[in-house]
C-alpha cells in the first residue's frame, strides 16, 4: 500500500522503529585496531536495482558484516532475514567481496541473531525481489492477509483485512 497507493500511517511500532533508527544515525561511525564500525551506510545493487541504506556494517579484518536493527524482541523472522540478505548482495556488489553472515540486532531485547547468508535464503530473495517488482510493474497491490501481522499494523484501517475476509466468506455462501 505504501508504494503502489501512497497511503502510510504511523502507529506506535513505526515510530519505536524510527526512534531506533534516528539513534542509530546519530551515532559516530567508530574505528579500533580490530574493527571499523560504518552507521547509515547507503548500499545499492545495479544488478538487482536495490538502493537503501545499512544500519551498520561492521569491517572486521577481512570480513564485512552487515547488521540490520529491529525496535522488538530477538525472534526468528524470514522477513527480516531476507532484507539483511538484500544489504548483503548490495555490499557485495559495491565491494567486490562474499558476504557470509550478517546479524539482526533487537533493540528491546539487546540481543544479536546470526543469519547465515546461504544460497536458499539468497534464492528467497532473488523471488522477493522479482515479486515484488512485478507487484509495482502491475500496480497491484496483494490482497490482505488477515492474521496475527495485522494486528500492530499502522495500515490495518486502510486495507481492512477483516472485512475483506467476511466479504469472501458471504460471497461463498451466495454460490
Amino acid at each position: 500500500m505504501i508504494h503502489i497507493e501512497e497511503i502510510y500511517e504511523e502507529n506506535v511500532f513505526t515510530i519505536q522503529g524510527n526512534i531506533v533508527h534516528k539513534r542509530i544515525d546519530n551515532e559516530k561511525n567508530y574505528y579500533n585496531k580490530d574493527k571499523k564500525v560504518e552507521n547509515s551506510l547507503p548500499l545499492w545493487s545495479e544488478k538487482y536495482g536495490l538502493y537503501g541504506v545499512a544500519d551498520t556494517v561492521e569491517f572486521e579484518g577481512d570480513k564485512i558484516i552487515p547488521v540490520e536493527f529491529k525496535s522488538g524482541k530477538k525472534k526468528n523472522k524470514l522477513a527480516d532475514d531476507i532484507q539483511l540478505a538484500a544489504q548483503a548482495i548490495c555490499l557485495e556488489e559495491m565491494l567486490f567481496t562474499e558476504i557470509t553472515f550478517g546479524y539482526i540486532y533487537y533493540d528491546k531485547s539487546r540481543k544479536r541473531r546470526e543469519v547465515i547468508l546461504d544460497e536458499k535464503l539468497r534464492k528467497k530473495l532473488k523471488d522477493t525481489i522479482s515479486s515484488v517488482r512485478e507487484l509495482l510493474i502491475r500496480k497491484n497491490t496483494p490482497q490482505p492477509v488477515n492474521d496475527q501481522r495485522c494486528n500492530n499494523c499502522s495500515l490495518k484501517n486502510y486495507c481492512l483485512p477483516d472485512l475483506t475476509r467476511r466479504i469472501e466468506n458471504y460471497l461463498k455462501e451466495l454460490k
